[in-house]
């Protein structure tokens, strides 16, 4: 009896080099141009980024007078202009006695306070020497979820550290040390530790697109970064006068709700306002003529539903220009006018 001949298959699944070769060399190409991105990135910053030490004053000891250096803390920074300018956190350098900055080529020098905003957490410092490399500053409206995100600091003290990851989402909100929003900023997955606030986050194309502020403990790839528009906005202000300029009608508030009934009446668009806890004596609001207990639902004719809504129009554009205040006193609606100062 004859055996059947079996056929032999042939083609490009049996010839060398077949289809697990091309998606092996396709997978490895691919890993090779992030890491070339990565890379690329890495040392186009670096020259820019710097370590930055801070000596804190705290209190005096009983037998003396004068202050004393407090616990030193280290955080990031990087310079974004060729004279020196360094941006970073306000709440890296907030109360220093003495700034240091180490440079990526080993220079250490002292740094010089320029101004700084508890409100978006961001500071500016000067520093003076020769041959200072400046980071291309990017535009953060151009940044898509998704893309590549790398950042560079010292955590721990671990100097010029690089991590990588990915813009997480856009647009977050993230409330500062002084209690104010920060609108605008960026999430991403990239690792940050303490160390590295103040760091600059960087984009495929070696550009800023964030400056490094926070992580949520003890949660894992959960890191902010302030939009570098933001940042550019706030340095400028920083630079031309050494402090940001906002408006303040002098009264402490909190979020109310309104009952529904009163809303309703008035044809309020929020169901929610803000409450004038206390008024300060000589203030824009005591001249306006807003009382304890007054409820704020607009002002410049557009809705407040809290106290993040007012606090978002008292910008530096509001100081001395005439604006319409909505009320609710009792059950009546009331329209005042108050022109805003210039906060202390």
């Amino acid at each position: 009896m004859t055996k059947p001949k079996i056929p032999v298959r042939s083609g490009p699944a049996s010839a060398p080099g077949g289809a697990d070769a091309a998606q092996s060399g396709a997978e490895s190409e691919l890993f090779d141009a992030y890491s070339r991105a990565v890379i690329h990135a890495a040392e186009v910053i670096s020259p820019a980024v710097v370590y930055i030490e801070v000596s804190r004053r705290s209190a005096p000891p009983a037998e003396t007078r004068a202050p004393r250096s407090g616990p030193r803390a280290t955080g990031s920074g990087f310079i974004f202009t060729p004279d020196g300018h360094v941006l970073t956190n306000s709440h890296v350098v907030r109360g220093a006695a003495r700034i240091d900055v180490t440079l990526n080529d080993g220079r250490r020098m002292r740094a010089a306070p320029v101004g700084d905003d508890p409100d978006t957490d961001l500071a500016v410092l000067r520093i003076s020497g020769d041959d200072l490399t400046a980071a291309a500053l990017g535009d953060s409206r151009r940044i898509r979820v998704g893309q590549l995100a790398i950042a560079i600091g010292n955590p721990f003290g671990f100097q010029y550290s690089v991590t990588a990851g990915v813009v997480s989402a856009l647009g977050r909100s993230l409330r500062a040390q002084s209690g104010r929003l920060i609108d605008n900023v960026v999430q991403t997955d990239a690792a940050l530790n303490p160390g590295n606030s103040g760091g600059p986050l960087v984009s495929s194309r070696a550009e800023v697109i964030g400056v490094n502020t926070a992580t949520i403990l003890p949660a894992q790839g959960l890191c902010f970064a302030i939009a570098v528009n933001t940042a550019k906005l706030i340095a400028a202000q920083l630079i031309q006068h050494g402090r940001v300029e906002r408006a303040w009608v002098g009264m402490a508030g909190q979020d109310v709700p309104l009952p529904r009934r009163l809303a309703r009446f008035h044809r309020l668009p929020t169901h929610s306002g803000v409450m004038a806890a206390s008024v300060e004596p000589g203030s824009p609001a005591q001249r306006a003529g807003v009382i304890r207990n007054d409820v704020i639902v607009g002002f410049g004719g557009t809705p407040v539903a809290g106290l993040d809504d007012l606090q978002r129009m008292l910008t530096g554009e509001r100081v001395g220009a005439p604006s319409e205040l909505t009320v609710i006193r009792g059950a009546d609606r009331l329209t005042l006018e108050i022109v805003p100062a210039a906060r202390p």
